[in-house]
């Protein structure tokens, strides 16, 4: 008999309930969190956060190879998705784990089906499940989700630097890494926060990107609809990017979003992701603009150059975080770096005026040339 063939947006039956029973009752596991900080108080008095590093940008934009290759770093600690679902008590989840036998897993495509291969010890974007539970609204497209120097909330900053401080504490590192597509609507709140954070924000060439966006939206609504299980992981784990969930993040300008709902909604799928394209990466260059204390902790990192410039970009990332490397850990890393080879963006001549009329002012700030066409040529 042929061996099964695990479908990639298949979700285990017990990740799928124990999934739901937190996602329910998010207040009582924040309370089940805090009484785990008080029992490691002795052991979290030690630990201490030190420049913090955050990979954000907007979905397909770099930022999941960013996050392997500094996970790598012997100094660097993240989620994994090991973590999840009892994301909100990662020490007690992961002394339970090392106690229970475990089957050994060979790496397997994650659900994008762009190449990266992941283990149940790869590092992963969950903690947006700890904003979720403490930020009302975040991802409702019609109320402004951004995040600046003058938010406030206590009991979520004390329950975030706690969390952190347990993920130090139990993966022995010193440096708290984590990838979060939606902080670039909250840089400036966690600068606040952490004062030496380190941010890299990757930016992609719009016409590039916004085929990555479709291609990976048409993938994950048809896993949707063959798996509803996944819909839910996603709803839970905070993944709105695509599927058949898709919302938008709202970074302060809600008449921009509607516009983007109505593209959507219309079947205007190039001109929604356009204006969503240039309504985050405006927000973004704004905010650079407006502080130079932001500025100075972002390193903004082009998708095109990285892969044309692996060695010296990632040199540049590591430099910018404060990290050091070897030259042949470098050139290692360097060498799994490629442009994409999957697909090829196929617009036609109306759908690519549409996106260099939405993007190029705003790819224009990034250093790319306009219109943003002349980036494709560039990448041979």
């Amino acid at each position: 008999m042929a061996e099964r063939v695990p479908d990639a947006f298949e979700v285990a039956r017990w990740v799928d309930l124990l999934g739901a029973f937190i996602s329910r009752r998010r207040g009582l596991w924040t309370r089940i969190g805090n009484l785990e900080t008080t029992l490691l108080a002795d052991r979290l008095g030690e630990v201490t956060i030190e420049r913090p590093i955050y990979v954000s940008g907007l979905a397909r934009s770099g930022t999941t190879i960013l996050l392997e290759m500094l996970a790598r770093h012997p100094d660097c600690v993240t989620h994994r998705y090991r973590d999840y679902p009892p994301v909100f008590t990662p020490w007690l989840w992961n002394r339970l784990l090392d106690f229970t036998p475990q089957k050994p897993v060979a790496p397997a495509e994650r659900t994008h089906k762009d190449g990266i291969e992941v283990t149940p010890d790869s590092p992963e974007a969950l903690e947006e499940v700890l904003w979720m539970a403490f930020f009302e609204g975040l991802h409702d497209p019609r109320r402004n989700a951004a995040l600046d120097g003058r938010t406030s909330n206590p009991a979520f900053e004390r329950f975030y630097r706690d969390h952190i401080r347990k993920l130090l504490g139990l993966r022995g590192g010193r440096r708290y890494l984590a990838k979060g597509n939606y902080n670039v609507t909250r840089l400036e709140y966690l600068l606040a926060l952490f004062p030496d954070a380190r941010f890299v924000v990757p930016v992609r060439e719009p016409r590039w990107h916004v085929a990555s966006l479709m291609k990976q939206h048409a993938l994950f609504c048809e896993g949707g609809r063959r798996r509803p299980e996944s819909v839910r992981h996603l709803q839970r784990v905070g993944h709105f990017e695509f599927g058949l969930d898709r919302r938008p993040v709202n970074a302060g300008d809600t008449a921009a979003v509607e516009r983007v709902l109505a593209c959507w909604r219309d079947g205007a799928e190039v001109e929604g992701w356009t204006r969503y394209w240039s309504h985050i990466y405006g927000h973004v260059a704004d905010r650079l603009e407006a502080s130079p204390e932001l500025r100075a902790a972002t390193l903004v990192v082009r998708y095109e150059t990285l892969c044309r410039e692996p060695q010296a970009t990632l040199r540049a990332v590591l430099a910018h975080c404060g990290l050091a490397a070897a030259d042949d850990v470098l050139a290692a890393l360097a060498g799994q770096l490629r442009f994409p080879t999957y697909y090829q963006p196929r617009f036609t001549a109306e759908e690519l005026a549409i996106i260099d009329r939405h993007t190029d002012a705003t790819a224009a700030r990034f250093g790319y040339p306009a219109p943003a066409a002349a980036a494709l040529s560039a990448r041979a």
